[in-house]
């Protein structure tokens, strides 16, 4: 057992789950992170029986009051945080017309999938600065590759979701600034694209496994040369932003 701490946000099902999972496998302390205490509590009760050590902490990455109560909790307990994963995310609503999809729902859209992991990032810095080859993973996608969405040969060129899709991008410009500017305190922060993966997302029409989705951001967050930093990945492979 190692007495390196992960930080999962939306982990009580779906990637986050599975991505606790393995993280858990391989020794590290989970928090796992539920915005649903009753579901954390849940899905924590599976990993601890599978040998995992796991520990919930009620989080709503949207509040402050909520990051800052997580924040105390982790620090009281761990004194400092190792990886940081923040991987809750909405779709917002689909499919709809850029034209048509109404502004309070994309501010919605990016009040989780953006502001969250910046509030998450700098409210979780000093237990990072207090860990050991502390690394920070954004759960992007690749519908936020400019590269790829302009690209008409690629497939997901053809989906065009404003909300969503600019989130993304959105959240690998923020993952590229904090790469820059944690550099300085040895802190490693990339984003990872885990793929069309079947979950409640997407009505479980993916094409991938959980198990698939969670094995890049597993790789990101412990195996990747700790250098590797300010890069988006599938899989193993750099993404275009």
């Amino acid at each position: 057992m190692t007495d390196r701490t992960v930080l999962i946000t939306g982990a009580n099902k779906s990637i986050g789950y599975e991505t606790a999972r393995q993280l858990g496998r391989q020794c590290l302390r989970i928090w796992l992170g539920s915005r649903d205490a009753d579901r954390g509590a849940q899905a924590a009760s599976r990993l601890a029986a599978e040998g995992v050590d796991v520990r919930t902490v009620t989080l709503d990455v949207t509040s402050d009051a909520s990051v800052r109560s997580a924040v105390t909790r982790i620090g009281e307990a761990d004194g400092k945080l190792d990886l940081l994963v923040n991987n809750a995310g909405i779709p917002g609503m689909q499919p709809i017309r850029p034209s048509e999809q109404p502004l309070d729902d994309i501010r919605a859209v990016y009040e989780t999938n953006v502001f969250a992991p910046m509030r998450m990032t700098q409210a979780f810095l000093p237990l990072l600065k207090a860990g050991h080859d502390a690394r920070v993973v954004m759960v992007s996608s690749g519908l936020g590759s400019l590269g790829w969405l302009s690209d008409p040969a690629n497939p997901h060129h053809a989906v065009n979701i404003l909300g969503y899709n600019s989130s993304k991008t959105a959240l690998n410009a923020v993952t590229l600034a904090f790469a820059k500017d944690l550099a300085a305190y040895g802190i490693a922060v990339n984003a990872a694209d885990p793929g069309y993966t079947a979950t409640d997302f997407n009505g479980h029409s993916g094409y991938r496994t959980v198990e698939q989705a969670a094995a890049g951001i597993v790789w990101l967050a412990t195996q990747a040369a700790h250098e590797v930093t300010g890069r988006f990945f599938f899989e193993q492979q750099q993404v275009p932003w």
